[in-house]
């Protein structure tokens, strides 16, 4: 059963998002939090998977709370929602370790898909913005570039083809497919891969990759 928590500070939103989650047998929503506040003291009385939290609310925001629940043991993932797809908050949860990033109008079974695939470690960018939003962190100055390119340098070339495929937003199944190895087989080789680089998430191994320049 993947645990699910709700924050928003409105609670028309927080209702709709309960009830469209309500029909998954393999979803249970275990909290609601109207804050970032109520986020962190959610996460740590109740056992969480998964995070849907609003970027923007009163007192402490999503972002903030992102940043104090990414510092916890064995923190739960968070997909950040918000009502703009280039809202500049976003661009800095992703940076945080935010494993995802949905807009609000998000149809209801992507919302559910979505959920399914952070908890089981793959990410999930709203498919209208996914291009744009990760292509505004990879600016591409020479040095960055070059930065970037000598991080990758600490992947096995087999590890740096699985990194590349993730920065395309292909799912393990997808890679698996693509480069002729087992699910299991990939998603070993993504965990190594971001241990290396010191990164919490495929969100941030991708934004690395577009830094290079190399995604194709």
């Amino acid at each position: 059963m993947i645990r699910v928590l709700i924050v928003d500070d409105e609670a028309l939103v927080r209702t709709g998002l309960a009830m469209i989650l309500a029909p998954a047998t393999d979803l249970e929503v275990v909290a609601e939090a109207v804050d970032g506040a109520g986020a962190l003291d959610a996460v740590t009385r109740h056992r969480v998977d998964v995070v849907l939290m609003d970027v923007r609310m009163p007192g402490v925001d999503g972002l903030s709370a992102l940043e104090r629940i990414a510092e916890r043991p064995d923190p739960p993932k968070v997909i950040m929602l918000t009502t703009f797809d280039l809202d500049d908050y976003v661009h800095r949860a992703l940076r945080a370790g935010a494993s995802g990033f949905l807009l609000k109008d998000t149809p209801p079974r992507d919302l559910v898909t979505a959920v399914r695939l952070v908890a089981g470690g793959d990410a999930m960018l709203a498919p209208s913005v996914t291009k744009r939003l990760i292509t505004a962190f990879a600016e591409r100055r020479p040095a960055r570039a070059a930065a970037a390119r000598e991080r990758l340098q600490v992947l096995t070339t087999r590890e740096q083809d699985v990194v590349k495929a993730v920065a395309r937003g292909l799912s393990n199944a997808d890679i698996g497919r693509e480069l002729a190895m087992s699910e299991a087989t990939v998603k070993a080789h993504v965990s190594r891969a971001l241990a290396k680089l010191g990164l919490t998430n495929r969100v941030q191994a991708a934004i690395l990759v577009h830094d290079t320049g190399l995604a194709t």
